[in-house]
C-alpha cells in the first residue's frame, strides 16, 4: 500500500487537492452532453494541461479525468467496453505529469457514482456495482494512482459497494459524499452517518467527507457537523473538503459558479479552522481559485471552530437543517438561517459539467 497521502496527513498543515476538471474541460472546448473521459483518449494534450494547470496552482494532489468512468455512465456513450483503457490512460497521464513536478504531487484515481438506484428501491445489487467500482479502481492503480478518491456519492449503499470495489486494488481510498439537501445528501444521508459509515472502514480509508452540494457555506457547516461527530468515534479519519465554487446561476445561456477566488479563500480558511486536512474545490473552481486559496492557507493559522454566525458572516447562508445538526436538534426539516428563504436545489445526471 502506497503510504504518501498518510506521510503527508501526518506532515503536512494542509493537503491541498485541485478544482472543477468540468469547468476547465468546457474552456477547452468540451461540449455540454460529451463523456469527458474520451479526451483521455482523443485529446491527452488537453488533459495533460488541465491537470498541469492544477499542478501550476499549488495543488498537492490532483483528481484524474475519470469521474464518470464506470461502466454504468460510459455506457450512456456506448463505452461501457473501454472501461480499462480509459481509466488506464488518465492516470498515466497524470502519473507522468505529476512526476515531473519539483514536489510531491498525489495521482488520485477518481471514481464517481453509477448514477443507479440501489436494491431495494431500485435495480441495481451491491455486487454488481463493488464488480463495477472494481474494474474500475483497479484500471486506475494499473495506471499508477497513488491512492482512489471516491466522491459524490449520495447513498451509504453506494459508499458501502464503491468501498468494496477500490479495496480491491489495495490503495490508501478516500470517499466523499455530496451534501446538498437541508444538510444532508440527495438520500438523506447526514454528516454524522458520513463519519460513522467512514470508522467501520479505516485502516484502507484514510479520510472522508463532503464535495460539490450547494456552496461553500453549506460545506463548512457539514464539516463542522463531521468534526463533531468524530469526537464520539475512537477511529479518527482525516476529513476533506472539496466545496463548489459559490452557487450556480444561469448568465448568457450558460451556467457560471459566482464565487470569486477571495470566496474561496475565505472558505478555505474556515475548512483549516474546521479541522479539515485535504481541502480543495469542486464545481467552478478554478487554477485561480486554487492559486488564492493556496496563499490564503499558507498565511492563516487554524483558528477557533467556526459558529454558524461566523460561517454566515462569512459565506452566505447555511440551510436550518444544517443548523439543526450543528445544535443537535435532527427535528428541524427546512429553511435557514438568519430568515433567508432556501435555495432550490438541482441535480445533475454527472459532475462533468461542474
Amino acid at each position: 500500500m502506497s503510504d504518501v497521502i498518510t506521510r503527508f496527513l501526518q506532515e503536512k498543515p494542509y493537503i491541498l487537492a485541485d478544482g472543477a476538471t468540468g469547468t476547465n474541460l468546457f474552456s477547452m472546448g468540451l461540449q455540454t452532453g460529451d463523456a469527458p473521459e474520451f479526451w483521455n483518449a482523443d485529446f491527452p494534450e488537453k488533459v495533460v494541461s488541465h491537470y498541469q494547470s492544477f499542478i501550476d496552482a499549488g495543488s498537492d494532489l490532483v483528481l484524474t479525468n475519470t469521474f464518470g468512468g464506470n461502466r454504468y455512465r460510459l455506457q450512456l456513450h456506448n463505452g461501457q467496453d473501454r472501461v480499462t483503457e480509459l481509466n488506464e490512460k488518465a492516470a498515466q497521464l497524470l502519473r507522468a505529469t505529476a512526476d515531473k513536478a519539483d514536489r510531491t504531487v498525489l495521482v488520485a484515481g477518481d471514481i464517481g457514482p453509477t448514477g443507479e438506484i440501489f436494491e431495494p428501491a431500485g435495480t441495481l445489487s451491491h455486487e454488481a456495482a463493488a464488480d463495477a467500482f472494481a474494474e474500475q479502481a483497479q484500471a486506475l492503480a494499473n495506471g499508477g494512482a497513488d491512492l482512489i478518491w471516491i466522491e459524490t456519492l449520495s447513498s451509504l449503499e453506494e459508499a458501502k459497494a464503491a468501498f468494496a470495489g477500490a479495496k480491491t486494488t489495495g490503495l490508501p481510498i478516500i470517499f466523499t459524499m455530496s451534501i446538498d439537501t437541508n444538510g444532508r445528501t440527495m438520500m438523506g444521508v447526514t454528516a454524522a452517518d458520513i463519519i460513522n459509515l467512514a470508522v467501520d472502514m479505516v485502516p484502507e480509508l484514510v479520510a472522508c467527507g463532503s464535495n460539490c452540494g450547494v456552496g461553500a457555506a453549506e460545506l463548512i457547516a457539514a464539516m463542522v457537523n463531521m468534526k463533531n461527530a468524530c469526537e464520539n468515534t475512537a477511529q479518527k479519519p482525516a476529513l476533506v473538503a472539496k466545496a463548489n465554487c459559490g452557487i450556480p446561476e444561469w448568465v448568457d445561456g450558460k451556467i457560471v459558479y459566482n464565487g470569486t477566488p477571495e470566496l474561496m479563500g475565505n472558505y478555505a480558511k474556515l475548512a483549516l479552522d474546521s479541522g479539515v486536512q485535504i481541502i480543495g474545490g469542486c464545481c467552478g473552481t478554478t487554477p485561480e481559485h486554487i492559486r488564492t486559496m493556496k496563499a490564503a492557507l499558507d498565511q492563516h493559522q487554524a483558528g477557533q471552530m467556526p459558529t454558524i454566525e461566523s460561517i454566515v458572516g462569512t459565506l452566505g447562508e447555511v440551510s436550518a437543517g444544517a443548523q439543526s445538526q450543528l445544535l443537535g436538534d435532527m427535528s428541524v426539516a427546512g429553511g435557514s438561517v438568519s430568515g433567508a428563504a432556501p435555495r432550490s436545489r438541482r441535480r445533475r445526471s454527472r459532475k462533468s459539467g461542474s
